[in-house]
């Protein structure tokens, strides 16, 4: 009997968050990102792309059951102190202290529909 051999995956194209209230997390992240959504389906979907074409998206679900907190996207940034300095002035939900690793430096936080996130620096 022949085994099929799944094709190998080259990337991630895009990660998305559910959220409960599109408009809401779509502005948190506007804000957060420092750019509007490159695609958007009102009711359903925003998405932002970045230059080296992945994106980020947020999804509305239909069905309130089907909503789930996410974690697990880390953006980068040129500097996490001062990310999360500004962010924490405008009243994002972010952890005071930065954490160091030996390959990087990350800022944790907290949309607004509870979603989890890092601002990411490598070294």
């Amino acid at each position: 009997m022949a085994t099929a051999v799944a094709p190998k995956v080259n990337g991630v194209d895009a990660s998305y968050y559910y959220v409960r209230d599109l408009g809401r997390a779509t502005k948190f992240y506007t804000e957060l990102l420092g750019a509007e959504p490159s695609m958007t389906v009102p009711g359903m979907v925003s998405e932002w792309t970045f230059p080296g074409g992945e994106s980020f998206g947020l999804y509305q679900p239909r069905e309130e059951e089907s909503f789930r907190t996410s974690g697990g996207i880390i953006f980068a940034v040129d500097d996490v102190q001062a990310a999360v300095t500004a962010h924490k002035a405008r009243g994002v939900d972010m952890e005071e202290q930065v954490d160091e690793t030996p390959v990087c430096f990350m800022g944790f936080g907290t949309d607004t529909e509870g979603n989890g996130f890092i601002l990411h620096k490598r070294k």
